[in-house]
Formats: C-alpha cells, sequence, structure tokens
C-alpha cells in the first residue's frame, strides 16, 4: 500500500487578485506534490481561499456587491490564475462552503464546553489587511510588527477569547522536542523569541468580533461572527470531512491526518505555528509534521505592493514567457530561508540562460543530431572511453541531489543540479564533436556512444523536472520517442537503442529583451512622481565627507534584540575584524532576509547601547517608513572603503 503523504497552501484572503508572490506558494506546493507522486505516494494536496472578514465585507460595499457575490468573482478569478500554473491540487475548499462553516461553529461550541473559550472585553490595536490583534507591547511606532502598515485602535467591544495562555509551555516544549515541526530554523527562534518566550507570556486570543456580519456566527450568541483565524486555519482538518459532532470521523481524515507539510507564508507563520498547533491540541489532534514558512518575492528589494505599482501577475508574465516559464522562475529564484527577488530583467535573463540555452538548445542539437545522423533511431552505446564517464558521473549526481534537495524542501537548489548537469552535456557535445566523428566512417561506432548519451542524459534530467516544468517534460519525452519517464528508469543506460525519436523543436525561443519591454502595457506616473523636494541638509567639505570610514561587510550572523521590536544584531566581517552592530531595521528585515549579504558600515562610528547592547558601527539604508538595507554586490571584497 502506498504511504500517504497530505500537503496544503496556505488559503488566500479573497480580497484582490494574488500577484506573483501569492502563485508562487501554490507553485512550490504543487511541485512537491508533483514530486512526491512520482515517488509513489498516495498525496492529497488542498488549496483554497478565506472567504470571511471585516475586510470583504467593505470591499463588497464599495463594488455594490454582496459579500458572497463579491467573493465568488474573486474566488473564481483567483483558480483560474492557480488553474493557469498547472497546478493539481486534489481538493479546492472556500471557507463559504456549508460543511466547513457548521465544522468552524462546532469547534467553537467544543472549545467554550470544554472551558478554553470564555467572554471578555477587547480593546486594542488591528490590523485589516492581516485581520489580526496586537496588544500594545506588540506594536512598532503604531505600525503591525508584520506588515509595517498602519493599525486601527478599536474601540471596547465585547468579545470571546481562546484561552492561549494555558497551552503555552505545553507548545514551547513541544517544540523543542520536535525540531523539524518549524522550518526553516530561523523562524523556530523567531516564534519563540518574539511570542511563546516574551516577558507575560503569551496573550490569549481575540476569536470573535462584533462590529461586522460577514463570518460565522457564534452558535450561542449570534450577535458574534467567529475571527477569522480560527475560521481559516481549521480549513486543513474541515477539507479532509473533520467533525468535531461526530465520534466516528469519515475515511479521508483518518487516512491523511495529521498533514505531512503545511507550506505557508512567513508572514502569517505565527498563526500558524502558534494559534493552530494549539488549537490542534484542545480538539484532541496530533499537530502537522512540518510547517515550512517560506520567504516572500519581492520586486527587486521592495516587497511587491498595487499602492508602490510594483506587482507582477504569473498569468500575465506567464502570456510572455509560458507557464512553464513562470513555473521555473518561481522555483529556481527562490531561496530556501531568505527572500526571493524578481524583475523584468532577471526573469529574461533566467529565461534565456537556463531554458532557451542550457535546456532548450540541448534538447534541439541532440535530437536533431540523432536525425541527421542516424535516421531518427536511437543508437547502439559501444563501449566508454573519453569524458564518458564524467558526463555519466555528473547525471548520477544530479539525480542523487535532486531527491535529497526536493526532500527536504530546497528546491533551488535541487533545480541548480539539474541544470549543473545539463551544463555538462553541452560541454560533452564540445568536447567530443560529433559533426567530426560523423566525417569519418571510423568515427561511426563512438558517434553513436556520444549521441545516445547525450540522449539519456536528457531523458533523465527530464525526469527530474517533471515537477518543476511539467509540460515542457512531457515535450522532451515526446522528442525522444521515449515512455521512460519515472524513477523506475532513472538509471543511465535505461534508453532503449532502437527506439524512433519524435519531431524536433524548439522548446522556449529566446527572448529579446528590448521587444519584451516595449510590449509591456504603460504604467501610470506614481502620485508622488512630483514630490516636494527634500529639506536640504547643510552643505559639507569634502574632508569632512572623507573623515567618515565606509567600509564593506558582510553580515555572518543576525538575531532580533530581546525587547525590541526595532532592533537587530548583526555580526559582521570585515576581512580584517568581525564587529557587532545594531540596527533599527527589524520591521523591514528578517535574520534570514541579511545572512549571506554584502553591506556598508560607517566603520569608525562611536560605540553605543542600544537596549543595553552595544554597536559598533551603523549599516547605510534608505527610507523611514519602508527601510532599504544597501546591499553590494557578492564580489565586493570584504573590508574595501566605498569612496
Amino acid at each position: 500500500m502506498k504511504e500517504k503523504y497530505y500537503i496544503t497552501t496556505a488559503i488566500p484572503y479573497t480580497s484582490s487578485k494574488p500577484h506573483f508572490g501569492n502563485a508562487f506558494e501554490v507553485i512550490m506546493t504543487d511541485a512537491i506534490a508533483r514530486y512526491k507522486r512520482q515517488r509513489g505516494y498516495d498525496v492529497f494536496f488542498m488549496t483554497g481561499s478565506d472567504e470571511h472578514g471585516k475586510k470583504i465585507e467593505e470591499k463588497a460595499e464599495e463594488a455594490g456587491l454582496t459579500p458572497k457575490e463579491y467573493i465568488d468573482g474573486v474566488t473564481k478569478q483567483l483558480k483560474q490564475i492557480w488553474d493557469s500554473m498547472n497546478t493539481t491540487y486534489d481538493k479546492f475548499i472556500r471557507t463559504t462552503d456549508d460543511y466547513h462553516e457548521k465544522a468552524v461553529a462546532d469547534i467553537f461550541q467544543k472549545f467554550y464546553d470544554q472551558g478554553d473559550i470564555y467572554k471578555g472585553v477587547y480593546e486594542g490595536w488591528y490590523c485589516k489587511p492581516d485581520e489580526a490583534f496586537y496588544n500594545d507591547s506588540e506594536i512598532v511606532d503604531g505600525k503591525c510588527p508584520e506588515c509595517g502598515r498602519p493599525l486601527e485602535r478599536t474601540k471596547k467591544e465585547e468579545a470571546y477569547y481562546f484561552r492561549m495562555s494555558k497551552y503555552a509551555d505545553w507548545l514551547i516544549q513541544y517544540i523543542e522536542d520536535h525540531p523539524d515541526f518549524i522550518q526553516p530554523e530561523g523562524r523556530k527562534k523567531e516564534m519563540l523569541n518574539n511570542f511563546l518566550l516574551v516577558k507575560g507570556g503569551l496573550q490569549d486570543l481575540c476569536v470573535t468580533r462584533s462590529t461586522f456580519k460577514w463570518g460565522i456566527p457564534v452558535p450561542f450568541d449570534k450577535k458574534h461572527v467567529i475571527y477569522v483565524w480560527l475560521d481559516a486555519l481549521s480549513n486543513y482538518i474541515t477539507g479532509l470531512g473533520y467533525d468535531p459532532a461526530n465520534k466516528e470521523q469519515p475515511e479521508r481524515f483518518k487516512k491523511y491526518w495529521p498533514a505531512d507539510h503545511h507550506i505557508i507564508g512567513k508572514d502569517i507563520a505565527r498563526f500558524h505555528t502558534i494559534y493552530w498547533p494549539i488549537f490542534l491540541k484542545a480538539l484532541g489532534l496530533p499537530l502537522p509534521k512540518t510547517i515550512f514558512a517560506h520567504p516572500w518575492f519581492n520586486f527587486g528589494q521592495d516587497k511587491m505592493s498595487k499602492s508602490r505599482g510594483n506587482v507582477i501577475y504569473a498569468d500575465e508574465l506567464a502570456e510572455k514567457i509560458t507557464t512553464d516559464g513562470v513555473r521555473y522562475y518561481a522555483l529556481a529564484e527562490m531561496p530556501y530561508a531568505s527572500d526571493g527577488s524578481i524583475t523584468y530583467e532577471n526573469v529574461i535573463l533566467r529565461y534565456n540562460n537556463d531554458l532557451a540555452n542550457t535546456l532548450g538548445n540541448l534538447v534541439k542539437r541532440s535530437v536533431d543530431m540523432c536525425r541527421k545522423y542516424f535516421g531518427g533511431v536511437i543508437p547502439n552505446p559501444g563501449g566508454e572511453e573519453g569524458t564518458d564517464p564524467e558526463l555519466k558521473s555528473a547525471v548520477k549526481c544530479a539525480v542523487q541531489a535532486f531527491m535529497a534537495n526536493m526532500d527536504t524542501l530546497h528546491i533551488a537548489d535541487a533545480i541548480s543540479e539539474v541544470m549543473t548537469a545539463l551544463r555538462r552535456a553541452n560541454k560533452y557535445i564540445d568536447e567530443t564533436t560529433p559533426w567530426v566523428l560523423a566525417k569519418d566512417e571510423n568515427g561511426r561506432e563512438r558517434l553513436q556512444t556520444v549521441i545516445y548519451n547525450l540522449l539519456e542524459a536528457i531523458r533523465i534530467c527530464a525526469v527530474l523536472l517533471q515537477p518543476i516544468i511539467p509540460e515542457t517534460s512531457d515535450k522532451i519525452f515526446a522528442q525522444l520517442g521515449t515512455d521512460l519517464t519515472s524513477y523506475d528508469s532513472i538509471e543511465f543506460g535505461s534508453l532503449v537503442p532502437g527506439t524512433v525519436c519524435g519531431e524536433s523543436f524548439i522548446l522556449f525561443s529566446r527572448i529579446d529583451e528590448k521587444a519584451f519591454f516595449e510590449s509591456l502595457p504603460a504604467k501610470d506616473e506614481p502620485a508622488d512622481k512630483k514630490a516636494e523636494p527634500p529639506e536640504k541638509l547643510p552643505e559639507i567639505k569634502f574632508d569632512d565627507f572623507m573623515n567618515v570610514e565606509l567600509r564593506s561587510a558582510k553580515v555572518v550572523e543576525c538575531e532580533k534584540v530581546e525587547k525590541s521590536k526595532k532592533l537587530l544584531k548583526l555580526k559582521l566581517d570585515l576581512g580584517y575584524e568581525t564587529r557587532q552592530v545594531v540596527s533599527g531595521i527589524a520591521s523591514c528585515y528578517t535574520p534570514d532576509d541579511l545572512i549571506g549579504k554584502k553591506v556598508i558600515v560607517v566603520a569608525n562610528l562611536a560605540p553605543a547601547k542600544l537596549c543595553g547592547v552595544e554597536s559598533q558601527g551603523m549599516i547605510l539604508a534608505s527610507g523611514e517608513e519602508k527601510i532599504r538595507v544597501v546591499f553590494l554586490s557578492d564580489d565586493t571584497p570584504l573590508g574595501e572603503r566605498i569612496r
């Protein structure tokens, strides 16, 4: 019997069209699900939409629609984008589905009956975009500690609370005992240090609102609706049929729960790694095996934002570079722990280099040579010689490394291993010069071996790339005329001589950068294009500037400063020494965003203490509300003077 594997995305909030960063999550989850199916698992992959809350109620009113009419439109668009990305989810759940609403109401009732929910009064801070409440101690300059946007000060209102504090010690111990529960490692430290181990401990959670109506009513108090996070998080079990009112759960739930992986964005890690485990503990259910909080896709260095006009949509980009082009960029460009970046320039560069040149050109040349020299019939290879062992070793290493990286969700690293093997195959062509061998009858047997080795290397790499670029892999198999597409055939030499190749064709046409940018729709000038010039500081002399010693440095360690929401403590390597710098950038950067990056440090600034921590310098950054650290290129020498 196949081993089960249950994987989920977070369910996006249906307030507006999802951008490229949102689409990355479902593409990533789909790649993992496809890979697990290839490896023989019985996979259940669920995604969906979060459809309740105050923001939706307001958006619907602005549009002159009922909330249900509004979300039906947005959810339809969401599903169309998910489908256009060729994702293979097994279930799409909506939190307005009747079975989900009933189960959530019953969960609330169960919590209340067992004393986990009590009535109180709420007054505090509310982040409407994130649907999140915050205490005075959690906010940063009146702004949301997660997204940095302004918070609303709520009036006193009657509300129901969940006794989170009751389960805090248990959760801390559980996280310590299960080191793989929260990934990457930096997220675990962040959750423990910022929310669970803070002074005063974990606060009880407000789980109802009475100032709007678009939500699931509390069963015994209809003037309250259930707060969106208790509602939304429950989808992971209600989508499997879980019903707290029934003693015997359905077969699907018993088969697939607990989840093997929840794939979520780092901005909602707190809700999934603190609130959700506690809800499950209170229900008497096992916890998911791993919660992976992936980084963000930024537009350049900035978070995507409609207000900044820097949003890219996956479905629109696919019209220019194909669906597989979008999938490849998303998966190859996103690091495991630090934020990824998308710009049109980078998209074109990676598409042309990796897909058009390294992969596409290799396939076209190899199949064309097979058709030209052997009439399209895959030849019988002879004995090994020359660089044959190196090519085979590169492919074998790619197989092993690809699987190891996919098993640990290091998808970009997995793809990199395959591209290394493909580049080795391209080099193999240059080394063996098939066109020269073809001119000499004595080179016929060697030519057979070379062409066979090329086609087999391509086939094995196509097997590996199926979860990443599935349509392209199918096209490669068609050109090779083979149905050997599974891991059972991953051993080099499985390709059957005598197989007839199909027609060769171009997989990816190179993008002309100038034509690409000319095809983009014109953007309206931003509202702040003609902003007032900033107040100027007094002029300084050249010698004054030269007295500031700016040096290049690499961030080798980074962590948050205890008792501060704003400060990060960085350990910098200047090449000739290391030093500690404290910087007020925690609202815009996590430690994972910075480790390994090269920055500019004011090296001759007098030491100072911030929150009791000594700072031996200052790193350069721009902006006030949105802070942007000045990063240097990777090839900048450490300790170099910046002038």
